[in-house]
């Protein structure tokens, strides 16, 4: 019958039937994968996985497996939401390239130029740090992330603490995952579209490329009746359970989109045909480059011989698996695990969005299907990985069983629990309040938006209880006391590359207000001279002896004031009387 076909209905006829035999062969290789699916979920005790698998500008897979919900047996589909979490960095880099592409841009210039109030704590990265620095993990500032874990801070707000977050290296030295960086980097594309991150991102990529179901927080994917519930294994009891969505503080541009497979298919088919999509191009070529290189080394060997070195390009991760270049990014948060990785030489892409917590299923599926796609042999990762894991949780409960927790036995705190309760301050983390807790020997503490019990652990060191289902247990607190043997601030190692963060004692709300300053005030008996304590405005004591300069007094806690431009020196009020703490003693003087 061909043969009295027009020739250029031939050459579509072959194309069509060449376009057929691929998707005929590919579908072949991908036979056997369901069951492996099933096995896999079995063996890791995933509840639900969507998986999409894309080949040579097609979209060869999207399908469900198991439940978003197991206790109701909702079964997981192609349109069910998940939080992608830092999948999301990937769109704000795409974002930043579109407005370089515009012209609105340049990575190299310093963040400074587009943001002139930007700080960091070194000098040196403040003047010089740019775009691309921002979007490639080498700031020179480790991830510090309990600052917008635990806060209501707003996106501006975290861009403003930088300056007081103490780095460990050097600007470029050195790869440091960042989430603030990206906060910042899609804080930029907000301010340079004269509007926010969530609108810059929805016009240059969600709404060219058709992205309908994809949201920008977990609280709108919520509102959908297909979004995906969050499991968390107990490594002690192997024991899978639902957990709470995690209440994040505003990490937008670094982890917040909430999308689909149906949607992720066609960001990667864009990201593999090289910023285009159906025909268009909707980012440069040569960004789509940029992101897809490396820009930064990431030190360490691989532990498997089918993966190659590692390094950072923008908003992905560049590495080779069996020798084919590979770029991905995984994404991991309370009750979560998603990757995203594709071999761009090979037009092979593959999304994985699981529903468990830092299962590593999210990594080795993609394997297993570049395997089959490239019909190769397959290494027995579902075997390799569920061993590792077996270990990884036998190391930690036989540390336990032994007894090796770094506590020491016999101690107790040094002060009344009563003498801890109070607020604890810390210019960049925010606030840290203590206070009575139900049970005899604890307190509770509540760190911005998140409250726990603490039990008392040696010394005057307390500890968040043991829970695998809580990301905070075991999170140390320790109280240090001044001179004067007061509780005066407390210490917690939220960022494990820089000393424990210190929160200092807050005064009291009543230690400004008029009313309570107002019987402190009058004169004092001092040895030959008098010294008196006046109200200068509304709520501020100010202390003067002997025609000397008036001197402000501070609120520290309780009746105690420290004395302004005089360190080490404070006084504390009692009935009528005043007590003049100083390196060189302690003296009492009465009121007249």
């Amino acid at each position: 019958m061909l043969a009295f076909v027009k020739p250029s209905a031939r050459l579509t006829v072959a194309l069509f039937l060449a376009a057929a035999l691929t998707n005929n062969a590919a579908a072949q290789n991908l036979d056997g994968f369901d069951a492996y699916v099933a096995q896999v979920m079995k063996d890791f005790k995933v509840p639900g996985i969507g998986i999409a698998v894309v080949q040579n500008g097609k979209i060869i897979l999207a399908k469900g497996y198991g439940f978003l919900d197991v206790e109701n047996h909702l079964p997981l589909t192609t349109q069910t939401l998940f939080p992608i979490a830092s999948i999301t960095k990937s769109f704000t880099v795409t974002t930043l390239g579109m407005l370089i592409d515009e012209g609105k841009l340049d990575w190299d210039k310093p963040v400074r130029d587009y943001l002139p109030g930007f700080r960091m704590y070194d000098p040196v990265a403040t003047d010089q740090l740019t775009p691309r620095d921002l979007v490639t993990h080498r700031s020179g500032l480790p991830r510090h992330d309990l600052l917008w874990y635990s806060s209501n801070f707003s996106r501006r707000e975290l861009v403003e603490k930088l300056r007081y977050l103490e780095p460990n290296k050097p600007l470029r030295q050195t790869f440091h995952y960042n989430n603030l960086m990206f906060i910042t980097a899609g804080y930029l594309s907000g301010e340079l579209d004269h509007s926010n991150w969530e609108a810059s991102v929805r016009q240059h990529v969600l709404l060219p490329l058709g992205m309908t179901s994809t949201v920008f927080n977990s609280v709108d994917a919520r509102k959908s009746p297909d979004f995906a519930r969050p499991y968390r294994m107990n490594y002690k009891t192997e024991e899978v359970k639902k957990i709470e969505f995690a209440d994040w503080g505003d990490i937008g541009p670094a982890g917040a989109i909430n999308s689909n497979i149906d949607d992720l298919s066609r960001y990667l088919l864009f990201h593999l045909d090289k910023g285009k999509l159906d025909g268009k191009q909707l980012l440069s070529a040569n960004n789509v480059a940029q992101m897809q290189t490396p820009q930064m080394l990431i030190q360490g060997t691989p532990h498997y011989k089918e993966l190659g070195e590692n390094g950072y390009g923008m908003g992905f991760f560049i590495s080779s698996y069996r020798g084919h270049k590979m770029v991905e990014h995984g994404g991991n948060l309370d009750g979560f695990a998603l990757n995203l990785s594709f071999l761009p030489n090979d037009g092979i892409g593959v999304v994985v969005l699981t529903n468990l917590d830092g299962t590593s299923v999210r990594d080795f599926l993609p394997y297993n299907v570049f395997d089959r796609l490239l019909a190769i042999d397959q290494p027995p990762w579902s075997a390799r990985l569920l061993e590792e894991e077996k270990k990884g949780r036998e190391s930690l409960t036989s540390a336990e069983k032994q007894g090796l927790t770094g506590q020491k036995p016999g101690t107790r705190y040094s002060h009344d629990l009563k003498d801890y309760y109070g607020e604890y301050s810390n210019v960049a983390y925010g606030r840290v309040t203590v206070a009575p807790a139900a049970a005899h020997g604890a307190l509770t503490m509540t760190f911005n938006r998140l409250t726990r019990p603490i039990e008392h652990f040696h010394y005057d060191t307390f500890s968040v209880p043991a829970d695998p289902l809580d990301d905070l247990e075991k999170l140390k607190l320790t109280f240090i006391t001044d001179l004067n043997g007061d509780v005066s601030s407390l210490s917690m190692p939220l960022e494990s590359h820089v000393k424990p963060i210190v929160f200092d004692r807050a005064a009291e709300k009543r230690m400004f207000e008029r009313t309570f300053l107002e019987r402190f005030t009058g004169d004092y008996d001092v040895p030959g001279s008098t010294l008196t304590i006046a109200l200068r405005g509304e709520n501020q004591l100010i202390l003067t002896h002997t025609g000397r300069p008036a001197l402000a007094l501070q609120p520290k806690h309780g009746a105690t004031f420290d004395i302004e431009s005089l360190p080490g020196q404070s006084v504390e009020f009692k009935e009528k009387e005043l007590v003049f703490y100083s390196p060189d003693g302690v003296s009492l003087f009465k009121k007249k």
